[in-house]
Parts: structure tokens; C-alpha cells; sequence
């Protein structure tokens, strides 16, 4: 028999990220009432860019980051593909296409974060602090976007929950990936107090 007890608080320390706690009893032997903590993250973490697949400069780190990230809670690159013919497209018209295929991937419950020079910059335990307080919300999908080579469309700053600045320098779009999934990873770390990052 197992018995599922909810807190009513997520103990200190936990990664928090839209988790359900539950302390299971098991009764297999007569007498037997070891507890046994089980830590389940619902929310699903999606790190999405607008432009080519990873080069090979990049891509060994992107990819070990976001391993890393799934020892907390479930993550994913999704890259979508510029519109057809869109080196021949003005920059208007470029970027309208990439936001209509950015809508039709965005779920409309998804909390969407806007990477932008022009948005908020924030300190890396203020990012970790976003990301517990959106999964304690019960948010079931937070969606990262690196927008393409000449940013994004203003629909899109419309539909952002969040318009984040990683910082007022620009960096390559595949640089961009890169320091988001350390970043990503790092408030993974921060959540769980553990030592990779330093005050």
C-alpha cells in the first residue's frame, strides 16, 4: 500500500519548478513505514531559435547543457526553419514571416520569455526566482526565444509574457544559445543550492 502525502510547502532546496512533492510510505513489511521522497517537475522547459541547426563550434556545450537541464525537469531545443525564400525578403517582410511561424508553434498557454537587448536585464538568482515563481504558478511550458537576424517582429513583443536582455552587448545568434542553456542550467543549480554557482 502507498500512502501520498502533499505538503503544504515545498521544502528549501528543492528545485521547486512546478513540483509536486510526495512522501511515500511503503508497507510491504509489516512494521515498515520508510519513507521514500519522490520529486516530480511538470513543467517542460522549451529553448526555441529562429534560424539554422547548431554549428559545430557550438553545438558540444548547447548540447551538454541542456542534458544537464534534464536532470531537473524536461527541456528541448526547437529551431524553426527561416521562411522559404527569405534571403531574397526585405527585412520587414523577413521578419513577419518568422513571427507567423513563431505563433503557430506557441501554445497559448505557454509563458513565453523574449530574448531582446532592449529588455530587462536581471541577475542570475533574480532569473532562478522567474523561473520558480512561473512552475509554482503551475505554468506548463516556458518557451525561450532567440529571434532571427534582425530581431523580431512587434507581434511578438505583444505576445511575450517577459522580454529579457541577457545582455546590452550583441552576440551571435549561435552564441545567444549557448549562454541561454548555461543560463538555464545555472538557476537549475541555484533552485537546488548546489555549488557550480558562486556569489
Amino acid at each position: 500500500m502507498l500512502q501520498a502525502l502533499i505538503p503544504s510547502a515545498i521544502p528549501q532546496g528543492s528545485c521547486g519548478l512546478s513540483t509536486v512533492i510526495c512522501q511515500l510510505h511503503s508497507n510491504l513489511a509489516p512494521g515498515d513505514n520508510t519513507p521514500v521522497t519522490a520529486y516530480f517537475s511538470f513543467m517542460k522547459i522549451i529553448l526555441c531559435s529562429i534560424g539554422k541547426p547548431h554549428e559545430a563550434y557550438i553545438k558540444q556545450g548547447v548540447e551538454d547543457f541542456t542534458k544537464r537541464i534534464n536532470n531537473y525537469f524536461t527541456a528541448e531545443w526547437l529551431l524553426i526553419s527561416p521562411p522559404k525564400n527569405a534571403a531574397s525578403l526585405p527585412e520587414t517582410e523577413l521578419k513577419k514571416g518568422e513571427a507567423r511561424l513563431v505563433l503557430q508553434t506557441v501554445q497559448g498557454d505557454d509563458f513565453l520569455i523574449l530574448l531582446d537587448e532592449r529588455g530587462k536585464q536581471i541577475t542570475s538568482p533574480q532569473f532562478a526566482q522567474l523561473l520558480q515563481q512561473k512552475a509554482n504558478e503551475s505554468s506548463k511550458r516556458m518557451v525561450f526565444l532567440i529571434g532571427g537576424a534582425y530581431g523580431v517582429e512587434e507581434v511578438l513583443f505583444k505576445r511575450a509574457n517577459y522580454v529579457l536582455s541577457l545582455s546590452q552587448m550583441v552576440f551571435p545568434h549561435m552564441l545567444v544559445r549557448l549562454i541561454l542553456a548555461e543560463q538555464v542550467y545555472r538557476a537549475c543549480t541555484i533552485l537546488r543550492n548546489e555549488k557550480y554557482h558562486h556569489m
